[in-house]
């Protein structure tokens, strides 16, 4: 539950920073309890302020959600863009895709669930357009794991397909575990994910049949005894 705060000392503050004042907390808000677990009333008392100056800025509760998911969404996908570069995917993009995201959400780690909000309700501008930035996103990663695909050899679909959800799926997790560990800078999550790519990388393919995984025909036999 919010803390309580004071409502002294409201007055005179210049909009812009009420406005975001406002945006801070209701993130904080939104990102913790999810759409349908927040409040204009609990936003309001972390702010310090009534509810009615909540509707005189921003109106209804979607369109509070709205203004803080845009900024959200549109600093997340252009981050990603930038991470991908222009020359398509290498074997390091992945990591430097992760360490984008760490970095854009620093200080504001709980926008995430803001972007990626089950509670939203459904056929609502909010639903719509957290549905966008999803699509957006997916076609990155989309795009991103099929050029790492081919770079392996593979031009197969439906295995472009399911990395893609393996992606999602892991970046979710991967942010989430982050989100219960403040402690972790994004320098020290990008150096975990890095250690962990490396051990994920002994869980492929053994093509020297020796058994160790390390591609390396250690016996000497050329992987065939």
């Amino acid at each position: 539950m919010a803390t309580p705060r004071s409502k002294a000392g409201t007055k005179g503050v210049p909009r812009q920073h009420r406005r975001e004042q406002i945006l801070t907390e209701a993130t904080q808000e939104f990102g913790t309890r999810g759409y349908a677990g927040a409040s204009l009333a609990a936003i309001a008392e972390r702010v310090g302020v009534t509810k009615t100056l909540l509707h005189q800025y921003f109106g209804t509760k979607e369109q509070l959600y709205l203004a803080c998911l845009v900024p959200v969404g549109d600093r997340l996908l252009d981050t990603i863009r930038t991470a991908m570069g222009p020359d398509g995917t290498a074997p390091h993009t992945p990591l430097r895709v992760l360490r984008s995201i760490f970095t854009a959400l620093e200080g504001r780690r709980e926008a995430w669930f803001v972007l990626y909000d089950t509670s939203l309700p459904a056929g609502g501008e909010a639903a719509r357009r957290a549905a966008e930035y999803w699509a957006a996103i997916d076609r990155l990663a989309a795009g991103g794991t099929a050029d790492l695909l081919r770079a392996a050899g593979s031009d197969d679909p439906l295995d472009a397909d399911v990395l893609t959800y393996v992606w999602r799926d892991l970046v979710a997790t991967v942010v989430r575990w982050w989100v219960k560990h403040p402690e972790e800078s994004p320098e020290a999550m990008t150096s975990r994910c890095a250690r962990l790519f490396a051990a994920a990388a002994f869980l492929g393919p053994d093509d020297d049949g020796d058994g160790d995984g390390d591609g390396d025909d250690d016996d000497g036999d050329g992987g065939l005894a």
